[in-house]
């Protein structure tokens, strides 16, 4: 990676970010319309905290932002090297850096940012030594949360769909999840009872008992087939790929992960752009 490329040539400043205090359905509807996946959380214009899609849904039940978000994120300089930042992305395992100068937020780069760097330095090196191949595909009619539990539990973002001749016929993100998603809002009842059987002044276990209503809003992920959400314009590679060239066509269709695919249209295996992150230490 070339020593001038600083943090601050490729961040993007003009960043959507959430206030304290602020509520899940404000956070829920601004990924919707910006279409990102995370957002900094501000508080007196300092950077308090991260929030992301996966944040809302290991925390369905959860309102309050400040009880999603993640609290003091890692951060970054504006003026180091882009290699730190990619070094920082793979350490830690997530996927945006918030940019602070003089403790203000002053921009945001994230792992599709970085990858898009590779672009202009020409690395002809196969994407298959970079690929992830234990991420595996889901049946086209597996109902949607079903996909979502399993992928929370996998700790992945994005997996293939097939259909029942095993051919790859789209790809379902946290992000499709998250567009698919609605708030519920339902109200549940907890009996409290004034003695238990083995209480010796209630008798043959009958009770006074006290209901307590009380209202529960969620996130829900419906249960329709994966099918009727999934990305079906699907955008594949092949193995033999070079790098800077996965790397441009991640860039110009702005997606972050591609499947890869066998000269039979054959599932290999999964690429996130993240995996790509090695290569620019590599460079």
């Amino acid at each position: 990676m070339p020593k001038e490329t600083l943090v601050r040539d490729i961040m993007v400043k003009d960043v959507a970010c959430i206030s304290l205090p602020g509520s899940r359905d404000e956070v829920l509807s601004i990924l919707k319309d910006k279409k990102v996946s995370g957002l900094p959380v501000i508080k007196d214009n300092k950077l308090v905290g991260i929030v992301s899609r996966s944040n809302l849904l290991k925390k369905p039940t959860e309102e309050q932002l400040a009880l999603l978000m993640v609290r003091d994120p890692i951060s970054i300089s504006p003026d180091e090297d882009l290699s730190v930042a990619a070094h920082i992305l793979l350490k830690h395992g997530i996927r945006r850096l918030p940019v602070v100068e003089n403790e203000k937020l002053v921009g945001l780069i994230t792992v599709a940012d970085v990858v898009g760097s590779l672009v202009d330095l020409n690395i002809t090196t196969p994407i298959s030594e970079y690929l992830n191949s234990g991420v595996g595909p889901v049946w086209y009619e597996t109902p949607l949360h079903v996909v979502a539990r399993n992928m929370e539990l996998a700790h992945v973002k994005a997996v293939p769909v097939i259909d029942t001749n095993l051919d790859i016929v789209g790809l379902i993100t946290d992000r499709d999840i998250i567009s698919a998603s609605v708030i519920e809002d339902s109200v549940e009842v907890s009996n409290m009872s004034a003695g238990a059987d083995d209480d010796e002044w209630t008798w043959e276990s009958m009770r006074d008992t006290m209901s307590i209503y009380y209202s529960v809003s969620r996130i829900k992920v419906p249960s329709v087939p994966v099918k009727d959400v999934m990305v079906k314009e699907l955008i594949s590679a092949s193995s033999n790929m070079g790098v800077s060239e996965c790397a441009l066509k991640m860039k110009r269709n702005r997606i972050d992960q591609v499947p890869v695919v066998s000269a039979n249209q054959k599932f290999i295996g999964l690429l996130r752009d993240r995996y790509l992150l090695k290569a620019i230490l590599n460079a």
